[in-house]
């Protein structure tokens, strides 16, 4: 485990200067304890960002982050891409392939989360990680995410099969036995996202990437999508209500220099779960309640100049409580 001793993480050089491993870091999973800070520098802003601050590399405590420090902390990646030698020598790098984040109870300001991350292998082309988060004072369990990545030629922006060496280099950083955050049956993170139909009910144009909206590969980090997501959701929702689950599919690469559209639509009745087609999947009782209540959306995210789709996405709402 390495835990964050010192309460102001704000300084991440000093925050990780102060860092120390207890025992010998494990093959596979990772945990790290660090203060959480929901702030936004700017306060229009202050209403989005809570579960951008939860999975964002822009801040030392948080789970992207986390996932780089696993795949450093085990010498299986010197370049924060978790990438393999055999990788690094054939120019092939991980893209992200779909997200889904659940977020049950959000930290407020000074609360101290532990997080646990691990990866394993998904599939032919990709991998797969995992997140739980949990309030360090008491144990709760506040929020779980998953994501999958696919492996692409960086040279010809093409997909590329796990070779057998590649594998094989993987495969001592996996845990032994295939170990998941939504273990449950039928769970929410293997829902399909339904196609957003034209014209949209929301909508939020000409979206442009910042320099720090990209990665060391010139994609726009996957998490600045759940910003833009957000742009286009209807404000009365924004006002009354608070992120409870996010899905993204991620279409078609993004880069610095593309302009993009945020649309929204509320989704079709039809396509809403029941409580039966989900029984469980959130573990926990407050948000099960907490569907009775729980508006869902549809998102796109497209090229501006010729509708080219790179994201779809799925958002489910919840009302907030009086604090």
């Amino acid at each position: 485990m390495l835990k964050l001793c010192s309460c102001n993480v704000t300084d991440q050089v000093q925050a990780s200067a102060q860092c120390r491993f207890l025992g010998s870091p494990g093959p596979f999973a990772f945990r790290r304890r660090a203060p959480v800070s929901v702030s936004c520098p700017l306060p229009s802003k202050l209403k989005l960002t809570p579960v951008i601050a939860v999975m964002s590399s822009q801040k030392p405590e948080v789970a992207e982050e986390v996932g780089s420090n696993h795949a450093q902390s085990v010498e299986f990646s010197t370049d924060g891409f978790a990438t393999t030698p055999t990788m690094r020598k054939l120019h092939l790098i991980w893209v992200t392939a779909r997200m889904h984040i659940e977020i049950y109870k959000y930290p407020a300001w000074s609360d101290v989360v532990e997080i646990e991350t691990w990866c394993q292998s998904e599939g032919r082309i990709g991998t797969r990680r995992d997140w739980i988060l949990k309030d360090a004072a008491t144990g709760e369990r506040i929020g779980r995410a998953t994501g999958k990545w696919v492996m692409m030629n960086h040279d010809t922006r093409r997909l590329q099969k796990v070779s057998d060496v590649v594998r094989e280099e993987l495969s001592v950083h996996f845990p032994q036995e295939p170990r998941l955050a939504f273990p449950e049956k039928n769970n929410r993170s293997l829902k399909k996202i339904l196609n957003l139909e034209d014209p949209a009910q929301y909508s939020r144009l000409a979206l442009t990437p910042r320099r720090s909206d990209l990665d060391m590969n010139h994609h726009v980090n996957y998490v600045t999508y759940i910003g833009w997501v957000l742009e286009s959701m209807p404000q009365e929702i924004i006002d009354t209500h608070e992120l409870a689950r996010i899905t993204l599919d991620y279409r078609r690469e993004c880069l610095q220099y593309d302009v993009v559209d945020s649309l929204t639509s509320t989704e079709p009745t039809d396509n809403a779960e029941t409580d039966s087609e989900l029984n469980g999947t959130n573990g926990s009782a407050v948000a099960r309640e907490d569907d009775v209540d729980c508006p869902k959306f549809l998102h796109l995210l497209r090229v501006s100049c010729d509708g080219q789709e790179i994201n779809r996405g799925r958002t489910e709402w919840r009302k907030k409580h009086a604090r």
